[in-house]
């Protein structure tokens, strides 16, 4: 399915209530370049960061490509040409279980002005969203989330986490394989290419992964700043991790952080890694908690299930947080399910609400030996209730249904929906969009 996002009008619905409040919703033209800068300063506002210049502005505009900018304006605000909220999306391919790239309806820069709270904004742009995505033939929506409160209201559920490490490098004593291959200090760009091709591999093989564009490349290698204005990343170094064939199988992004009362106890802190064998992931490890003068790595947004505990002596020296990272909203329950693949046979069927009315139903989901599933509505009674944002928690394999059976997110018998839904790895998202 090909769907070009910003060709997308608004919903009528919205549209029309916030016009009887006197606040108008429309897409920006991809042609209106002073248009697009206050919609971007308007989210920069929203974030707390700092103004942009037009220039950098502009780039950020180009690298992002296709993307469907919309906002809500006061014309009565003291700067009508400024939005009072913001959202952006886009379509990107999520992988499933299975490793099927599915279409999806991706969602950012959703800000609403201090002076414009209550007054059914962020309502308003998230509704215009999803139905306008459902009506596109979207199966799913997804975004990652800067508030938790927000979006459960709308449907969407966590189904992918995360996890923040922090190592002791004193005590984690490396116990792990000795990798065969190379590990190279490269520059940004000697890395380029071969990551590009290692973070595809990844993300194909990774439930829960997108599709990165070039905007969210240039962020996770550290070059965003040549023509975005970002000056953070100067201190940012690269590893890169060949095989015995000298094919660059993982990097690793970091940054190292002097103590200056003792230069010994310095920190790496590592942005990303990425690794498509295992060869690689233990080498990349290997270097980083073995670099002289560190007494700590710190690595944010990491699988839940890193094995990294495995490798040293003492897994206590490894303090890891949890949280939620990708949140994932069903629109179309049979092509939803039917994408992905499952590890076990069966058949359930789900009585699915949705208050937004845009994916309930009943549904008897049966999944064969293949593992191909497929999906009907069916006037059966149902095996289990639940909510559409429980379903979407359940979808990519990584919650059980038992826990949310246990939380009164799920009703009825699951015993046959937790082997059916569950998947061997974690689905995981290695980067914010």
């Amino acid at each position: 399915m090909s769907v070009d996002a910003a060709a997308q009008p608004v919903d009528a619905a919205s549209r029309d209530d916030l016009a009887a409040n006197g606040l108008r919703l429309a897409v920006v033209d991809e042609s209106d370049r002073a248009g697009l800068d206050a919609w971007a300063q308007a989210v920069r506002r929203g974030f707390l960061d700092v103004r942009g210049s037009s220039d950098a502005l502009g780039a950020r505009h180009e690298l992002r490509g296709h993307h469907r900018h919309v906002g809500v304006w006061d014309e009565t605000a003291a700067e009508p040409a400024t939005p009072v909220g913001t959202i952006e999306s886009w379509v990107s391919d999520l992988t499933v279980p299975g490793g099927a790239a599915v279409p999806a309806w991706a969602i950012s820069g959703v800000t609403v002005a201090p002076t414009h709270r209550r007054r059914g904004i962020a309502r308003h742009l998230l509704g215009s969203e999803l139905r306008t995505a459902a009506a596109a033939g979207l199966s799913l929506a997804m975004l990652t989330v800067s508030e938790a409160t927000i979006y459960g209201r709308f449907g969407f559920a966590p189904s992918a986490m995360a996890a923040d490490l922090e190592v002791d490098t004193r005590r984690a004593r490396w116990t792990g394989p000795t990798p065969t291959g190379r590990t190279h200090l490269v520059e940004p760009a000697t890395l380029r290419a071969g990551a590009e091709r290692v973070i595809d591999r990844v993300r194909r093989a990774t439930p829960g992964n997108i599709v990165m564009g070039e905007v969210f490349l240039r962020r996770m290698l550290g070059t965003l700043g040549e023509v975005a204005g970002d000056k953070h990343t100067s201190a940012w170094r690269h590893l890169r991790h060949d095989d015995a064939d000298g094919t660059p199988q993982g990097f690793a992004v970091y940054r190292l952080v002097e103590d200056d009362t003792d230069m010994a106890r310095s920190t790496v802190v590592l942005h990303h890694l990425v690794a498509a064998t295992d060869e690689a992931y233990a080498a990349i490890w290997s270097a980083l908690l073995e670099m002289d003068l560190v007494s700590r790595v710190t690595a944010h947004l990491r699988p839940v299930d890193e094995p990294l505990g495995w490798m040293v002596d003492d897994r206590r020296a490894i303090r890891t947080t949890t949280f939620d990272h990708l949140w994932t909203r069903i629109l179309d329950v049979p092509s939803a399910l039917e994408a992905r693949t499952y590890e076990a046979s069966g058949r359930v069927v789900l009585e699915v609400d949705d208050p937004m009315g845009i994916a309930g139903g009943r549904f008897a989901l049966e999944a064969d030996a293949s593992g191909a599933g497929q999906v009907t509505a069916t006037d059966e009674p149902a095996d289990v209730r639940l909510g559409i944002d429980a379903l979407a928690a359940l979808h990519l394999g990584g919650v059980r249904a038992r826990m949310l059976q246990a939380s009164g997110r799920v009703d009825g018998d699951v015993s046959v929906l937790d082997p059916l839904l569950a998947t061997a790895r974690a689905p995981y998202l290695d980067h914010w969009f």
